[in-house]
Formats: structure tokens, C-alpha cells, sequence
């Protein structure tokens, strides 16, 4: 048999997705959360999704008109569940409003990166989505296998976060299999060279945006200057150290022959389908 060659990246097996439709606490008013670093960096986490989760729709249906239909069909359930995401994160996002904090110049700063990322080609674009997607998933893990480090951080709702993660890592594979059927004629090193040096791009500004989002909202606590710089690089690279611990998973997407499912974390899904209910506290079916 030939062997795969080095550079060469192919599609994962099918993995069925799950549209969990739910709502989050919507009577309840969120307080300002325990630790207002964690709540900070989540409630900047939340204020980038709903633009961005759009664009990610986006730039997977530009690419899916001629996709095997395994993958026509993950792509549905895909934006399926990105739907819903966006609508439980524009809650949340009223909701953190509604807490005292002022996330308008937040918003206008995430528009305005998502309106320069629409102005790339539809490759780029797709390209983009699968370094962000990359990033979900591997926070998404995190949050399922330490939930504990929600307990303070969602605002409280960290039922939000857990069901966001769980969707999240059922699809990691949707827009990088659609990039990879959409690049299926360029060269392996072609593909290879434009997703890290994108991946290297994005890493940039989603940590330097993500964290400046972060440290605006600390502002607003009274939490400035070195205090609150230093308070968020503990928060992030020691305990619980979330940056810190994606490292490896995110240095494997420069490997040659790289994709999402080459880690199975399917467990963790399935651990979190076996614990929450729809009648569970804090989460309510779609009508």
C-alpha cells in the first residue's frame, strides 16, 4: 500500500452533530461575577461571538456548494447550532449590559475587525474561520473537562458556557473538512503555508483584541493599569491558566497533515449529554 504522503491532509470520518436548543436563563438578572477578571474575559469571549459566529456561517456557505453530502449535511446542522449560539450570546451580551457595563466601543472594535475579515477573498475568509473555529474548540475542551473554572466566570451562567463548549467540539471538523474540499487542488504545502501563516495572524489579533476587550471591562470595576495587566496574564497563563494549557493543542495546528479530529474528545459530549437535562436549572427548551 502507498503510504500518505507527509503533507497531505485528508477529511475526518463522518461525526453526526446534535442541535440542543435550548435558552439560558432569561428571568434571571446576572450580578457582576465573583472574580472580575474571569468575568471580564468571558463577557469579552461573549461580545466577539455574535458577529463573529455570522461570519463563520458565512464563509462555510460560500464554500459548500459542491461538498460530498456527508459533509452538505454536517454543514446544515452546523449552522444549525451556530444559530443558536449567536441568539444565547446576544442574551448573554444584554444581560452583561444590563449588569452595569458599558461594552458599546467593544462591539463597535469587533464590527469593525469582522467587516475587514468580509473584505477578503471567500478563501481567506474560510481560512480564518478554521483558525477561530480551531481556537472554540480548543477552549471548549477546557471548559468540559475543568468545569470547575466556570464557577465564577460565567457571569453566572456557566450552563451557557458548558452547552456552547459541547457544540463547539461536535463540530471543530465542519469548516476545516469544507477548506479542505475547497482547496483540494491546490498543492499540499500551498495549503499548508496560507492556513498556519494565517493561524499566526489570527492568534495575534484574537489575543491582543480579546485581551484589550478584557482589560476595558476591568476598567470599569476599577481594576487599571499593571494591577489589571497582571491580574489577566495570571488569570490566563497561571491558574486556571487557560492559555496556558491550549498551548500544545494550538501548536499542533502547524503540524503537516494536521486536522481537528486527530483528538478525539467525543467523551467529553458525551459526559455532558449524560448530566444535563432540559429541565436542568438555567436552561429551558426552544418552544
Amino acid at each position: 500500500m502507498t503510504a500518505q504522503p507527509h503533507w497531505q491532509e485528508t477529511p475526518s470520518e463522518a461525526h453526526s452533530l446534535t442541535i440542543r436548543d435550548k435558552r439560558f436563563a432569561r428571568d434571571q438578572k446576572r450580578q457582576r461575577g465573583v472574580d472580575p477578571v474571569a468575568s471580564a474575559w468571558f463577557a469579552a469571549l461573549s461580545c466577539s461571538f455574535p458577529r463573529g459566529e455570522a461570519m463563520f456561517i458565512e464563509a462555510v456557505k460560500a464554500h459548500r456548494d459542491d461538498v460530498p453530502p456527508q459533509l452538505a449535511a454536517e454543514i446544515r446542522d452546523f449552522i444549525r447550532q451556530e444559530v443558536n449560539h449567536t441568539r444565547e450570546h446576544i442574551a448573554f451580551n444584554r444581560a452583561v449590559k444590563e449588569a452595569g457595563y458599558d461594552i458599546s466601543a467593544i462591539t463597535a472594535r469587533v464590527n469593525r475587525l469582522v467587516d475587514q475579515t468580509l473584505a477578503t477573498p471567500p478563501i481567506v475568509q474560510l481560512a480564518i474561520t478554521c483558525a477561530l473555529e480551531h481556537f472554540t474548540a480548543m477552549f471548549a475542551h477546557q471548559f468540559l473537562k475543568d468545569p470547575g473554572a466556570l464557577a465564577t466566570a460565567g457571569m453566572g451562567d456557566p450552563d451557557l458556557w458548558m452547552w456552547h463548549a459541547a457544540e463547539e467540539i461536535e463540530h471543530k471538523g465542519v469548516a476545516y473538512d469544507t477548506w479542505l474540499n475547497a482547496t483540494r487542488n491546490w498543492p499540499a504545502f500551498k495549503r499548508w503555508r496560507v492556513r498556519s501563516l494565517l493561524m499566526l495572524i489570527v492568534s495575534f489579533r484574537f489575543l491582543r483584541n480579546r485581551s484589550t476587550d478584557a482589560l476595558e471591562l476591568m476598567a470599569q470595576d476599577g481594576i487599571t493599569g499593571w494591577r489589571a495587566k497582571w491580574g489577566l496574564v495570571l488569570y490566563l497563563f497561571g491558574k486556571p491558566g487557560i492559555l496556558r494549557k491550549i498551548f500544545p493543542a494550538w501548536l499542533g495546528y502547524f503540524r503537516p497533515g494536521f486536522h481537528p479530529w486527530d483528538h478525539d474528545d467525543r467523551d467529553l459530549i458525551a459526559a455532558y449529554d449524560a448530566n444535563k437535562t432540559d429541565s436542568e436549572p438555567g436552561a429551558v427548551p426552544a418552544e
